[in-house]
């Protein structure tokens, strides 16, 4: 799967623009969304502009404000936001007070001005680039084969000029080859047009975190140090809604720090990989609960625009303000997300254009391999966090009656499958042979245990239950010898909720069906 098809799929996911984004230009989603596939459609109702719509008021641009007021709640960035419950109002307001001392927006670029794009519309451009790329790559290497066919090399004498990456409006010193000390030592007309692309590559890296912190910063300084915000908000709620986006920030600036470092070394950078894999343990450290606990701060979004009228005003207006630059919350909520799953491939990019002999080659393979971690662990604790969902809604719906309960939610389990089936009795009469009534089942086949229950409305009361595989057992009936339908089938409880084996005839509506609750109830593990 190609990574340019992955971020490409992400535009649809994301639509966070939809005025500017199509989302039709990505058909499957699903199949083509590569390795962040799994966050992209758990979270895909965070990015849902119908969801966040505050009916915001674009403005012109201006220039980055300064915050004085910054007393919004920190998260601690080694633990999902939801840990943070009513038991922990007081700690969380504590840290906020002792946040309030020490958390400072004061980065500046020494090589980028501040006329650099909020990351919105850096990472946006480059979706479309991205997006376009995909859509016409077979027009484009034709294109490219006649175009390139015949031509010399350019002569040593000439400068040779890279263009900014697809799609990027770029201002001045937003290029590599537009640095003044690059342009005093005359470096176009001393390196190749492979070497100039690699510096190109490793400088984007710099200028997309030069964008990115500087959109953090309108994040938690306009928006998570609003005391108006804060106050239509209960602690809580306000370490949900930016979860350790502070924490965040700052593991941007320092590493925004190292990467200009290196270039204050030398101009002409020869590794960058190293620069990564020195933040790999601080970028697992906040992104992977950031990440994970989006779900959350959608759910929690969703419920404030419904019923909570003064937190849609105080959203409004710090909206209207023109640092954000025509921006929503949403859109600066989502900027870990977005940035996490961009860095990937910007620094195989750079891989793409270093050369094989190149001592950065295995850096930059192990930072490569160190980001795509973090994202998979995301998305296995996201997963993990919609089954848990799952289970606490379903748990809701069963009562057990007579039946001795059991607890639904517990570490490690999820819903593999549920459907209504037919319970099939054969009653035998001497005079007219036998007759076959049906009655509604329902089955909840989870990994460690299969429900079976009545349905009533939206609730089930279940009816019996057994340890899954271990007491679950299918077996195939001959059906036409015994006036059955072909889509029934012998389900055998060997130890059910009275310790004792029983067993039941199901039918399913298709062949189809039957095939596939036979072989689930067939497997040893799921």
């Amino acid at each position: 799967m190609a990574n340019s098809d992955a971020v490409v799929c992400a535009v649809a996911q994301s639509k966070m623009d939809e005025s500017n984004v199509k989302t039709n230009a990505c058909q499957t989603p699903e199949r083509t969304f590569g390795a962040f596939g799994g966050i992209a459609a758990a979270l895909r109702s965070v990015a849902n502009s119908d969801s966040w719509s505050l009916e915001g008021v674009y403005l012109h641009t201006a220039p980055l404000f300064t915050v004085e007021d910054n007393k919004a709640l920190p998260s601690r960035p080694d633990s999902p936001v939801q840990d943070c419950g009513r038991d922990e109002v007081k700690r969380c307001t504590d840290d906020a007070q002792k946040e309030e001392e020490t958390f400072q927006l004061n980065f500046e670029s020494k090589y980028i001005n501040s006329s650099v794009p909020l990351y919105q519309e850096y990472w946006l451009k480059c979706m479309r680039a991205d997006l376009q790329k995909v859509q016409h790559k077979r027009l484009a290497d034709l294109v490219m084969s006649h175009c390139l066919a015949g031509l010399s090399s350019p002569p040593a004498s000439s400068p040779i000029s890279v263009s900014s990456p697809p799609g990027l409006h770029v201002a001045p010193y937003a290029l590599w080859q537009e640095l003044p000390e690059v342009k005093r030592k005359r470096l176009l007309h001393l390196l190749t047009a492979s070497d100039i692309r690699l510096q190109e590559a490793m400088f984007e890296l710099i200028l997309s975190e030069t964008s990115y912190q500087k959109s953090l910063q309108v994040a938690v300084g306009l928006f998570q140090g609003s005391a108006e915000l804060r106050n239509t908000l209960s602690p809580v709620q306000n370490h949900v809604l930016f979860s350790n986006l502070k924490e965040v920030c700052r593991v941007s600036e320092g590493f925004l720090l190292d990467l200009e470092a290196r270039l204050g070394q030398n101009v002409v950078m020869s590794k960058i990989g190293d620069v990564v894999l020195s933040h790999r343990s601080a970028f697992r450290r906040v992104y992977v609960p950031y990440v994970t606990n989006m779900m959350y701060q959608e759910a929690l979004i969703s419920k404030l625009l419904q019923e909570n009228k003064k937190f849609v005003m105080a959203v409004k207006k710090l909206e209207k303000d023109p640092v954000c630059q025509r921006q929503t919350l949403k859109s600066f909520l989502v900027l870990p997300f977005q940035r996490i799953t961009r860095l990937r491939l910007i620094l195989e990019n750079i891989l793409k254009r270093t050369d094989e002999q190149s001592t950065d080659v295995t850096n930059l393979k192990e930072a490569i391999e160190a980001v795509r971690e973090i994202v998979v662990e995301c998305d296995s604790n996201v997963q993990r966090m919609k089954r848990t969902e799952e289970l606490v809604s379903l748990e809701k719906l069963v009562d057990f009656g007579n039946v001795k309960s059991i607890p639904l939610v517990i570490s490690g389990r999820h819903l593999i499958r549920a459907g209504a089936l037919k319970k099939l009795t054969v009653k035998s009469y001497h005079t007219s042979g036998s007759t076959v009534s049906r009655t509604d089942i329902y089955l909840h086949l989870f990994n460690d245990l299969l429900l079976l229950s009545h349905k009533n409305g939206q609730r089930f009361s279940v009816q019996d239950h057994a340890m899954f595989p271990a007491h679950v057992r299918v077996e195939e009936l001959k059906t036409q010898m015994l006036g059955l339908p072909p889509e029934a089938f012998l389900l055998h409880l060997t130890q059910n909720r009275l310790k004792t084996a029983t067993a039941i005839i199901l039918a399913a509506q298709t062949r189809l069906e039957k095939e596939t609750w036979v072989q689930l109830l067939s497997s040893k593990q799921i």
